[in-house]
C-alpha cells in the first residue's frame, strides 16, 4: 500500500453544506463552526477529530476526520443542527466526500448546490455498474478537479475513478449527487435471524386484517473493522415488529427481508435511547414496535407508515 493510499484509510475528507440560520452571515471563523461540529461529535460519543479546514465563499466547509468515520456517523451527522457558541445555529444540510488535498479546488459560488449529498432523497434506483461516457461537465463534481479516468454511472452522473471509489468506501454504490443505486448496498449489521408469523389481532387502522409479527434476534459478539470500536464487545438484542396483514404490509416484509439479508436493517453503535455505547441499533428503517399508541409510542395507527418505510428501504436500494 502506498504513503497516499495510507491517508486516504486513516483519515477523510467531506465537505458539508449548511443552512445558516435567519440573520447570520457563513462563519469566517473556522475555529468557531469546528468548536461546534466537534462539540457536537463528541456528545454523541462518536469517534474522531474534525477540524475545519475552510469555510468557502458560498458557505459550504471543508471539514478534515481523523480517523475516517464509519458512514453510520455520517449519516448520523446529516441533517443536524449544530449549536455555535453566539446561540445562533447553524444546519448540516448534505455531505459530499473530498479526496484529501483538493479543498483549494472547490472554492467558487459556482458551486454551491452542484456537489450536495442529499441523503433525503429517494429516487429510484437505476441499476448496477458503472460505465466511461461523455457528458457537457468538464470537471468530476467530487473533487472539482479535471475527470482522471473518468466514470460514469447509470444516473449519468460523472467522476473521477478514485474518487467514486472513496465515496463507495463511505456511502456504498450510490451516486454522491442524486443518492441512485449502481450496486448491492451492504451494512455492517452483525449476524442473526429473522423471523415472523401471522397473528388474528387486527392493528389499529386495518380492521380487515390480521397481523405479521416480526422477530429479530441479534446475538452478542465482537465488533470488526466495520464496527466504530474493533475488538470490544458489542451487546446483542431481541426485538419484535409489526405489519398489517394485507397486501402492502407483505410487500413491506419481502422489503425488510432483503434489508437484512443485506445486513441494514441494524448496526452497532451508541443507543439513542440509553445512551450506551456498543450496542446493537436500529439503522434508520423505522420499525413499529408497539401494537398501539400511534406514532408517538412506535405503534398504529399511523397511515403513512408504510410508505414511509418503503421510501427508506430505497434510499438503501431496497426495492
Amino acid at each position: 500500500m502506498s504513503e497516499t493510499e495510507e491517508q486516504m484509510d486513516d483519515e477523510a475528507q467531506v465537505t458539508l453544506s449548511v443552512q445558516w440560520s435567519e440573520g447570520r452571515q457563513p462563519l469566517r471563523s473556522d475555529r468557531k463552526l469546528e468548536l461546534a461540529l466537534q462539540t457536537w461529535v463528541n456528545k454523541n460519543k462518536m469517534n474522531g477529530n474534525y477540524s475545519v479546514s475552510k469555510v468557502l465563499e458560498d458557505g459550504r466547509a471543508v471539514i478534515k476526520i481523523k480517523p475516517s468515520p464509519a458512514l453510520s456517523d455520517l449519516q448520523k451527522l446529516c441533517g443536524q443542527t449544530l449549536n455555535v457558541k453566539d446561540g445562533k445555529p447553524v444546519k448540516v444540510m448534505y455531505i459530499i466526500l473530498t479526496p484529501p488535498g483538493l479543498e483549494e479546488a472547490s472554492s467558487g459560488p459556482e458551486l454551491n448546490r452542484k456537489s450536495g449529498y442529499n441523503t433525503h432523497n429517494t429516487k429510484e434506483p437505476k441499476g448496477e455498474g458503472a460505465t466511461a461516457g461523455d457528458t457537457k461537465e468538464e470537471n468530476c463534481s467530487i473533487c472539482m478537479d479535471t475527470f482522471r479516468k473518468k466514470k460514469q454511472l447509470k444516473c449519468k452522473h460523472e467522476f473521477c475513478e478514485a474518487c467514486l471509489e472513496q465515496s463507495k468506501k463511505i456511502f456504498g454504490p450510490c451516486c454522491p449527487l442524486c443518492k441512485d443505486v449502481f450496486g448491492k448496498m451492504e451494512g455492517d449489521q452483525p449476524d442473526g435471524k429473522m423471523t415472523w408469523r401471522s397473528g388474528p389481532t387486527p392493528l389499529p387502522g386495518y380492521s380487515q386484517c390480521g397481523c405479521i409479527i416480526i422477530n429479530y434476534w441479534i446475538p452478542g459478539g465482537i465488533q470488526t473493522e466495520k464496527h466504530p470500536n474493533p475488538g470490544k464487545r458489542y451487546e446483542g438484542i431481541s426485538r419484535e415488529a409489526y405489519l398489517p396483514d394485507n397486501k402492502e404490509g407483505n410487500e413491506v416484509l419481502r422489503l425488510l427481508q432483503k434489508a437484512f439479508d443485506q445486513k441494514l436493517i441494524f448496526t452497532v453503535g451508541m443507543s439513542r435511547t440509553t445512551g450506551k455505547e456498543n450496542q446493537v441499533t436500529w439503522n434508520d428503517i423505522h420499525h413499529k414496535t408497539s401494537t398501539s399508541g400511534g406514532p408517538q409510542y412506535f405503534g398504529y395507527p399511523d397511515p403513512g407508515y408504510l410508505s414511509r418505510v418503503r421510501d427508506e428501504l430505497k434510499v438503501k436500494g431496497i426495492v
